[in-house]
């Protein structure tokens, strides 16, 4: 494999390492090189991002090489973000919040055990639309993050607090968890949650 191959398997694995990054010992692991010579692959890979004008670029972060965004796109990212046919949320990111709602607070690795699946992506859209936030670090090994709701989530649902969330049997039969998400967000609010509503009760509040 030559080094432009190595510097694409790198752009993938970091692509699917996420927010938590990659150490170039870990890359090396990877591609069974030496540190040194992978760090300066990704080095190069940085160069070709910016020359070639991606959408994408590698910052190093507490020594770990992440895939982030171009910082100058970000009114683009905003305009997708209040875009109508992306403004509801997924029937997994319904489920997610529900969870944490009820059970906070909890892990991710707690709410993937509840849900049978993954649940890093519908966690970052409600951190990124203020549904659910950070609230502590679970002890346990790797100080997981442990999850709770904003107050901007009890303000659109026009809750005092956590304890007038209304009882619900979600958790009794893990089978019927898509309706009975479906149900409880009917009892709270009457229609899906749109981003461009939280934004307008948020904005009048």
């Amino acid at each position: 494999m030559d080094s432009g191959q190595m510097k694409s398997v790198i752009e993938g694995l970091l692509f699917v390492a996420g927010d938590e990054g990659l150490s170039a010992k870990q890359l090396a692991e990877v591609l069974e090189h030496d540190a040194a010579f992978v760090k300066e692959l990704v080095k190069d890979l940085q160069k070709d991002l910016k020359r070639t004008q991606r959408g994408i670029q590698i910052v190093e972060l507490a020594g770990t090489f992440q895939l982030t965004t171009v910082p100058d796109h970000a009114p683009y990212f905003e305009r997708l973000a209040h875009s109508p046919s992306r403004s509801s949320l997924s029937q997994a990111a319904l489920e997610t919040l529900a969870i944490v709602a009820y059970k906070q607070p909890i892990t991710r690795v707690e709410i993937e055990e509840i849900r049978g699946v993954k649940a890093e992506k519908a966690l970052q859209t409600l951190v990124s639309k203020d549904l659910i936030q950070e609230v502590d670090r679970a002890d346990a090994p790797g100080r997981p993050i442990l999850y709770g709701t904003t107050k901007a989530f009890l303000d659109y649902f026009a809750l005092g607090s956590i304890d007038d969330l209304p009882e619900t049997t979600l958790f009794e039969d893990d089978e019927n968890l898509e309706e009975e998400t479906r149900l409880l967000f009917e009892k709270l609010e009457g229609q899906q949650i749109t981003f461009d509503e939280l934004a307008l009760g948020q904005g009048s509040g």
